[in-house]
């Protein structure tokens, strides 16, 4: 076999594609790809297109330069329904009808027929009129024939003036000429002119339709076509954009009635008034349209009028079916107040029995002033809202009255009333049990020393009460007695229990310190005895009915409920408008909602709002150390619990002489003797005596303490000593 010395032939095989692995062919590959994969390929490619040109056209159509485009080719039909309609308005009865309308929507029957008899009259001199145009020609062509006689006579005269003048007998025609002359370059320049005119004749009226658009489009109603700049937050209030904002509250009948009437549903609203940091309006609603609808609506009018909801307070006046408005500028709210007077003015004083607290501002921004001559004061709200700094600002001013008495109970006990001391005779601070037995024991010796006055000012024979004199005369037992107890919520809660079994806290008949709160509220105003009381979070448990209905004035910084704002303020107040359960929990802080006897509330209203002048801690103490060298310093008691009553010697003292009084008698005298022993029962004297050694004993039936062994039990104990 030979051997082959060539090389090997190499064949190139057609190019191929890998589909799943398997060598295919490139009409192969075309074949596998389906109709399906390249609908969707077309597809993605679609979507792509359709995509970016919805994104272009996103951006082109809401563009700040399409917008003001679009906006100033729509002035032009705006402008165009404007003069339409006062053409309208000119040929027709239609703006009487609309009056008449809006005044019988609002029931001012009045106004329809006064309104009715201006569209009849109105009828009358158009009837007038048109009668007139029927001569009206032949006037023209009379008058015109005359001017013209009388205008070519008079030319025709000046040109025999003239003709005399220069003896030329052509001068007689040159004033005519001149006049023909004058005409006719008149005429060449209205020729000349015309074109142009013509041409911008439309243009003229497109430029005049646009400006009256622009001047007189509705504000409210198309807020899209309102230029960025121009459309801030709290624009000023007009009378068209609060009939809108009542329009569009979702009160079918309302809204029914604001339609009906058109332009003239401006009826409804009084004068718009500036009242402090807003405006003031009153609103009389049409007929079926309750004032209880609207205020439902609060928050949603405020959106409406471009306003937070707590800077529009909707109110009750006197007039029927009328609600007032007060619509605060955007933001005034939120800005603090002014210092309060207390604070700048190093001679301040003050005159309980005249005077009045400054306290702060209304929503207006008026001074709001609190006189507190008897009268009793609740302040309630949640925790950290400014309760105790608004009920400090009232006792530091009551301070500066050097016939003021203060006793005063902090029971929280962290500095806020550290300043009364050597101010006020008691001051006692601190959240224990403790403190809340010694607060209690304050108010119920509030309770003796009110006693004391009622039969003191009986045997005085005063007919008019205490007066001013008899209040500030010194030594004579009327001055003015406040007592003050923060945090009395404590006090309602506690669960301590006497040694007579009589609870310091609670609500019931025999709660002391429920008890001693009450006998105030029903008996102390007449004697100058005050109980001023600051509580968080109030419920039927902690702030009892009979307690917080029993104070002259009531105030309320924000709580969480409307069922615990009608427990701070009464239900009348709230259902007239008081929400301070509306009040934003620390944005305002500080700001009250207060009723009750002595509050200058507008007329027809029952609450007022008002945002208290913050006295800090620094503050106050520097107010208390004038308030001291005004009046001196006094020795304040730390308000401890009262000395142990000698049960032994009170039952020796009230025996009176008896051999066996019953145990009934020496309760009763024993109750008299102090107020300590108020609610004793049998088994409480029991214990009592059988711990000195003085046995309760029967005689005929009846319980009985005998005499003789209540002295030998003294005999022993003196005999110990």
């Amino acid at each position: 076999m030979s051997e082959n010395k060539e090389l090997a032939t190499v064949h190139y095989l057609p190019e191929v594609e890998v589909v799943d692995g398997e060598v295919v062919s490139e009409a192969d590959y075309r074949r596998a790809m389906s109709q399906r994969e390249q609908a969707m390929a077309r597809w993605q490619g679609y979507r792509s297109d359709v995509v970016t040109v919805a994104r272009a056209t996103r951006t082109v159509a809401t563009h700040t330069y399409t917008k003001a485009a679009i906006r100033e080719l729509v002035y032009v039909p705006i402008g165009a329904g404007v003069v339409a309609k006062r053409v309208w308005e000119a040929r027709t009865n239609s703006r009487y009808e609309r009056m008449m309308r809006a005044a019988e929507a609002a029931g001012n029957w009045e106004e329809l027929r006064e309104w009715e008899a201006r569209a009849v009259a109105e009828k009358q001199r158009r009837h007038a009129r048109r009668m007139d145009l029927v001569e009206l020609p032949f006037r023209y062509l009379k008058a015109l024939g005359a001017g013209l006689g009388i205008a070519f006579g008079g030319l025709v005269g000046l040109g025999i003036v003239m003709a005399a003048a220069t003896r030329h007998i052509a001068n007689v025609v040159t004033p005519l000429m001149a006049v023909v002359h004058l005409i006719n370059a008149l005429i060449w320049v209205v020729a000349v002119a015309w074109g142009p005119l013509v041409l911008a004749a439309p243009w003229l009226g497109v430029l005049g339709l646009w400006h009256v658009g622009r001047r007189h489009r509705p504000p409210s109603s198309l807020p899209w076509f309102t230029p960025e700049q121009a459309r801030v937050e709290g624009e000023p209030v007009t009378p068209a954009r609060v009939v809108l904002a009542l329009r569009d509250l979702g009160i079918a009948s309302l809204r029914k009635a604001i339609e009906q009437a058109g332009d003239g549903a401006g009826m409804m609203l009084g004068p718009i008034r500036t009242a402090g940091c807003g405006v003031e309006v009153d609103v009389t609603l049409p007929s079926g349209v309750s004032t209880a609808e609207i205020r439902a609506k609060g928050r949603k009018l405020a959106e409406n009028l471009d306003r937070h909801a707590h800077e529009l307070h909707i109110t009750i006046p006197p007039a029927a079916r009328t609600v007032r408005l007060w619509i605060a500028d955007s933001g005034a709210l939120d800005e603090p107040i002014g210092p309060s007077p207390l604070v700048t003015d190093d001679t301040f004083t003050a005159d309980m029995f005249s005077g009045r607290a400054p306290w702060g501002q209304d929503l207006r921004g008026d001074p709001v002033a609190i006189p507190l001559w008897q009268r009793h004061l609740l302040i309630t709200g949640l925790s950290n809202q400014g309760k105790t700094a608004a009920l400090r600002a009232l006792l530091l001013w009551a301070a500066h009255d050097r016939s003021v008495e203060i006793r005063l109970a902090d029971l929280k006990g962290v500095g806020d009333w550290r300043m009364f001391d050597g101010i006020a005779t008691v001051l006692i601070q601190g959240p224990t049990d403790e403190h809340v037995m010694a607060a209690t024991h304050m108010v119920e010796d509030g309770v003796t020393e009110m006693e004391r006055r009622l039969t003191a000012l009986e045997e005085s024979g005063a007919s008019d009460g205490i007066t001013r004199e008899m209040s500030r005369k010194p030594g004579g037992g009327f001055h003015p007695l406040i007592l003050v107890v923060d945090e009395a919520q404590q006090a309602f809660m506690c669960p301590a229990i006497g040694p007579d079994k009589r609870p310091y806290g609670g609500t019931k008949h025999n709660s002391r310190y429920f008890n001693a709160a009450r006998k105030i509220h029903n008996q102390g105003r007449a004697v100058n005895v005050h109980l001023w009381q600051g509580t968080q979070d109030p419920t039927d448990q902690n702030l009892p009915k009979l307690v917080r209905e029993g104070a002259h004035i009531r105030a309320s910084l924000v709580v969480g409920t409307k069922s615990q704002a009608e427990m701070a303020l009464g239900e009348k107040a709230v259902n007239a408008g008081a929400a301070p359960h509306e009040l934003r929990q620390g944005l305002d802080k500080g700001t009250l909602v207060v009723t009750g006897d002595g509050v200058p509330t507008p007329q027809g209203q029952s609450y007022l709002t008002v945002r208290t002048h913050f006295i800090s801690g620094q503050d106050a103490t520097a107010i208390a150390e004038r308030v001291k060298r005004l009046r001196g310093q006094v020795e304040t008691s730390a308000g401890a619990d009262r000395q142990q009553r000698d049960h032994l010697a009170d039952v020796a003292a009230v025996i009176r002489g008896e051999r066996r009084p019953r145990t009934e008698v020496i309760r009763q005298r024993l109750a008299e003797l102090d107020r300590s022993y108020e609610g004793w029962t049998a088994e409480a004297l029991k214990a009592a005596l059988a711990a000195v050694g003085v046995p309760i004993r029967k005689s005929d039936g009846v319980k009985v303490i005998r005499e003789e062994d209540v002295h030998q039990a003294l005999a022993d104990r003196a005999q110990d000593d």
